[in-house]
């Protein structure tokens, strides 16, 4: 499957296209997403191999409070020119997923104004979990089920029929209108998993290896990672220990994490699976900022490309762009007009290309070689090949002694030649590919 050998460019479009954050127009429409295409170009040079918007349809506000699920939210322009991005998009050779948000509409959805207009006589009533007996701050005059308490996100009730025949319909829209290749799930922890078990069954017959990736935070990724549900789950666990383990100086922390999710022993619990990597998306600080030592930047990046999963980049995080979520989620999502291309720019696309040159890096298992608190060593291995992911946090050198299983190799981020004879140097925040030969 395509997916298994991707990396992932995330754009949050109300953010980076500059739309305004309430959605209070009535007529007409802006032209901002068209702003995607002078970045068609960047994304491809970058090395990424899809391009995964956030939630871009009609909306209340963050684009996860959708009023309709068939139209491209004013804000941004039309489904036209979003046909437009789309195009340009496959035609530089580039996937496209979007995020499906299937749990909760917002209280601006159709069918729930319908509810709030006429009550009980709506046709839509059962499209909702609904008290008549209770009430909102909003003052409704009937009490109806949240997401996570949160009233502007109105539980869908995915058990009944119509519902899910409505959501359906959508994504056959925007297969037939859009031609995209898959779908990130919204909460993907919270769907009911009869609708999952429909949704994988669309998802297999509505376009070949059609990808379901869900949003998970922790738990067992199995329940969601099976033929009856995700293909794919982000990898929450392994998240917060990419940025402690740099910060702590405790590379203890992510080797025991991947090692416990993709090792070789009987107990390892994802291995052949490929979860969503990630050091930063539209819901967390920005990778810049957490960071405690922004040297560790290259580091860190380079653990992500050499890990079990699929890589994913958020916008502007590869140049380095700066934001905390304690200062709301609005800092997490700005406005950028045009990409820009460093030096950590240049090294990403250098990680890609060497992770798209490698099967090990894509499929391999995984197997620690030497941790120490502030260095860590690992190979991915599949079919004859073996790549060693070398990593020193520290402002020092270290030198490495272990046992490599062969005397030479070559770096295939940069393509120097390496011996392992007498110990390996890693220069002070450093990353390395080493492929066995």
């Amino acid at each position: 499957m395509w997916f298994e050998e991707a990396v992932i460019y995330q754009i949050y479009p109300l953010g980076m296209c500059g739309a305004p954050l309430k959605n209070e127009m009535t007529a007409g429409e802006e032209h901002r997403i068209l702003r995607v295409l002078d970045w068609v170009e960047h994304i491809k040079m970058l090395g990424a191999t899809c391009v995964l918007f956030n939630p871009l349809f009609e909306s209340d506000a963050h684009g996860y409070d959708t009023r309709d699920y068939n139209a491209v939210d004013k804000r941004l322009g039309t489904n036209e020119d979003f046909k437009k991005v789309c195009d340009a998009i496959h035609a530089a050779g580039l996937k496209i997923m979007l995020d499906g948000v299937f749990n909760h509409a917002g209280r601006g959805f159709f069918a729930f104004e319908d509810v709030r207009r006429n009550k009980w006589d709506s046709q839509y009533k059962d499209w909702f979990n609904i008290s008549w007996d209770g009430n909102t701050n909003y003052n409704d005059g009937f009490w109806y089920e949240a997401w996570e308490g949160c009233n502007e996100l109105v539980k869908l009730n995915l058990k009944n029929p119509a519902v899910r025949d409505y959501l359906f319909d959508a994504v056959r829209g925007w297969v037939r209108d859009y031609d995209i290749d898959g779908l990130r799930l919204d909460v993907a922890y919270c769907l009911d998993m009869d609708f999952l078990g429909q949704l994988r069954e669309l998802a297999n017959n509505i376009k070949p290896e059609f990808v379901l990736m869900g949003e998970t935070l922790h738990g067992d990724y199995n329940n969601w990672v099976n033929d009856r549900a995700c293909h794919s789950v982000t990898n929450y666990e392994c998240y917060k220990g990419l940025y402690s383990s740099f910060n702590c100086g405790n590379m203890h922390e992510i080797s025991y994490s991947l090692n416990r999710q993709f090792g070789s022993e009987n107990w390892c619990i994802y291995r052949g699976k490929h979860l969503l990597s990630f050091v930063d998306n539209h819901d967390v600080s920005r990778i810049a900022t957490i960071l405690t030592d922004k040297n560790n930047l290259k580091a860190v990046y380079g653990m992500l490309f050499g890990m079990p999963g699929v890589p994913a980049v958020y916008y502007g995080s590869e140049w380095g762009v700066e934001g905390d979520k304690c200062n709301g989620d609005p800092t997490l999502r700005p406005s950028l007009e045009k990409p820009q291309f460093n030096e950590l720019t240049d090294w990403i696309n250098k990680l890609a290309n060497a992770r798209k040159s490698s099967r090990a890096l894509c499929y391999g298992s995984y197997r620690n070689v030497l941790v120490m608190p502030k260095q860590l060593i690992f190979e991915r291995s599949f079919e004859g090949e073996r790549v060693l992911v070398a990593i020193n946090s520290d402002s020092t050198p270290y030198y490495a002694h272990f046992d490599a299983g062969a005397g030479r190799a070559v770096d295939i981020i940069t393509g120097q030649e390496h011996d392992f004879g007498g110990g390996s140097e890693l220069p002070p925040y450093s990353c390395y590919f080493w492929r066995i030969y």
